[in-house]
């Protein structure tokens, strides 16, 4: 990143409106002082913040859901900070589940947790039948779509992606936070996974009005399947539609779908309305195993996150309550959600238990993230046939520029405590810096890979920053590819210019220190990679090109790539490692790299 750019942004005094969240708070209050604060961050998401603006959460408080900030203005960032004396502010992606009316006995060693209620009265309806909404066909790019006449959908072609054969029912009004439950039957002449509908506005650009759905698919054949498909509703307005997008390969070519009976009904009470990729057990000394069916729950702590009834069911041999002081339910939603956005500014919170990224979002720009502490992330199923896993502390995906991480912390990450990635159309990625933040137990510190080949990234900087015990976190046993590594470099073809990373510690790993299997030697020779502090005794410490090197191997490293030139092996001497006190004694291997700050002091409480 530029530095003129860092040290305007970073100095930069703000004199807009001041608004002040509180737990003890009430969002019908103006929140523009201490004692008129709000409550929720729902509250600070429907306010009309304008640049220069700051919303400030008390210190010791706890408050639940996703923060979606507000883009400033050049020069005139909106922060999202904190006020008042005590432990950072708690933003928690998670809902709590150790009372004991939250669970109810359903087997054997198996508690589940109570159900959404929904309404008898029918917000919509659809179908053949009389004063019902008809589905209505649109296709494009070559998909072909006859009518049965019984009723089907006979599909002769249908296109290359999933837009090119759509079955449209709209309009029809929603409501923001109200959960919707749809209900329809349907069949086709050879076992499918039917894809559920999406619920978005009925014209350009066709913005999504609900979370979901969920299930994402539902199975059906050749008999009548009654299928129930949920959407927790973003936003409030009357020209909502539900579309099936049943091109390219969602359906084969040459088969027949039936789709009838379509009611949409509120629902209420639900407080699992996105996948659980984590059960978070008295604050974290150990964590829920995420099964992908019913019948594979078999040992104290296994849980199954069922879409269909947006339940979890839990195997423990006495009520949940009884065995566990704190149960946190992670969701899979971003805690910060910040596609799209710019000029923000993140400092002084802390984000815990989310089952998506810490903090995640495309295409962003002018970033700043300081003094954050960010813990137990991860583990909502992304590609749920893959069993794919979310996620990262904080990720910046596809464009991306102009990003300051500094001064923070990351613990119990699933995947990457840091990273920008992109894949799909081309991109820049360019001027964003990590320093100076302290990571441990997190799969990956920090991963980087770009693709096509006609993206482009530059200046990227991964320096000072203290990474301990990578792949020693609460998802490594639960992966389908546990790996454990540092600095995570998948193939990445976009060109890339002055990256690099300096004067960090990496200690520790249950994989390497560095893995770069496909990046070829004059990639390598693009990277700085230099004055860093490695210790990796068991193992090996790179995997590079195809070559590996042990931690008594490295003397040979710096010659084949022209890396680490500068750089030591050696164990650091902490000052006090059990309390996250990661201050290197002064005689210590690697004094004057790693993290600089009270960011290395520790606290009892991580």
């Amino acid at each position: 990143m530029r530095g003129a750019l860092l040290l305007a942004l970073a100095a930069l005094p703000l004199q807009a409106a001041d608004y002040y969240v509180a737990a003890a708070g009430d969002d019908s209050r103006a929140g523009t002082a201490p004692e008129l604060a709000w409550a929720t961050l729902a509250r600070v998401n429907a306010a009309a913040l304008q640049p220069g603006d700051r919303v400030l959460f008390r210190r010791g408080d706890t408050f639940r859901g996703n923060l979606v900030p507000v883009s400033g203005a050049p020069q005139r960032p909106v922060t999202y900070g904190a006020w008042g004396m005590g432990a950072k502010p708690r933003l928690l992606g998670s809902v709590e589940l150790a009372r004991r009316e939250a669970w109810q006995p359903a087997g054997p060693e198996l508690w589940q947790t109570a159900g959404p209620q929904v309404s008898e009265q029918i917000v919509l309806r659809g179908g053949s039948g009389e004063g019902r909404l008809p589905l209505t066909v649109h296709t494009e790019a070559g998909a072909a779509v006859g009518r049965t006449t019984d009723g089907g959908w006979q599909i002769t072609a249908s296109g290359t992606a999933s837009n090119h054969f759509q079955l449209i029912l709209a309009p029809f009004t929603v409501r923001a936070g109200q959960l919707y439950q749809l209900q329809f039957r349907a069949r086709a002449d050879r076992p499918v996974r039917l894809p559920a509908p999406a619920l978005h506005r009925s014209g350009p650009p066709y913005t999504r009005y609900a979370r979901g759905p969920l299930p994402e698919a539902v199975a059906v054949g050749s008999t009548w399947t009654d299928c129930r498909v949920w959407f927790p509703g973003t936003v409030s307005a009357s020209d909502a539609r539900l579309t099936f997008h049943l091109g390219g390969d969602r359906l084969p070519a040459g088969s027949t779908v039936w789709i009838d009976d379509l009611a949409l009904r509120e629902a209420s009470g639900a407080v699992l309305s996105a996948d659980v990729g984590n059960l978070i057990f008295d604050a974290g000394p150990t964590c829920g195993v995420k099964r992908w069916s019913a019948a594979d729950l078999r040992a104290t702590g296994d849980f199954w996150y069922d879409p269909a009834n947006l339940t979890v069911l839990l195997r423990s041999e006495r009520h949940p309550a009884e065995r566990w002081r704190s149960i946190e339910a992670a969701l899979m939603r971003h805690i910060i959600e910040q596609g799209s956005r710019a000029w923000v500014i993140y400092e002084d919170l802390c984000l815990l238990y989310g089952a998506a990224h810490g903090i995640g979002g495309a295409n962003t720009a002018q970033i700043i993230a300081r003094r954050l502490d960010i813990g137990y992330i991860g583990g909502g199923a992304q590609v749920l046939e893959r069993r794919v896993r979310y996620g990262n502390g904080i990720e910046f995906w596809h464009n991306a520029h102009d990003h300051l991480v500094e001064q923070c912390r990351f613990w119990e990450i699933y995947d990457a405590a840091l990273t920008n990635q992109s894949s799909g159309g081309p991109c820049e990625q360019r001027d964003i810096v990590y320093r100076d933040n302290v990571i441990w137990n997190s799969e990956y510190s920090f991963e980087y890979w770009n693709r096509p080949a006609d993206s482009h990234t530059a200046r990227v900087r991964f320096i000072h920053n203290t990474c301990l015990n990578a792949g020693g976190g609460w998802g490594h046993a639960q992966r389908p590819d546990p790996s454990g590594r540092h600095l995570c470099f998948y193939d990445s073809p976009a060109a890339a210019t002055e990256l690099e990373v300096t004067g960090n510690l990496f200690v520790d790993s249950t994989g390497n220190g560095l893995y770069a299997p496909s990046w070829k030697p004059a990639a390598l020779r693009s990277l700085r990679l230099d004055q860093n502090l490695w210790w990796q005794p068991r193992g090996p410490l790179l995997s590079v090109a195809g070559q590996q090197w042990t931690q008594a191997q490295f003397g040979t490293w710096p010659a084949a790539f022209g890396c680490d030139q500068q750089s030591q092996v050696g164990e650091p001497r902490f000052r006090d490692p059990r309390r996250r006190d990661y201050r290197l004694e002064a005689a210590s291997p690697g004094a004057g790299w790693g993290a600089r700050g009270a960011v290395l002091e520790g606290r009892d409480d991580l």
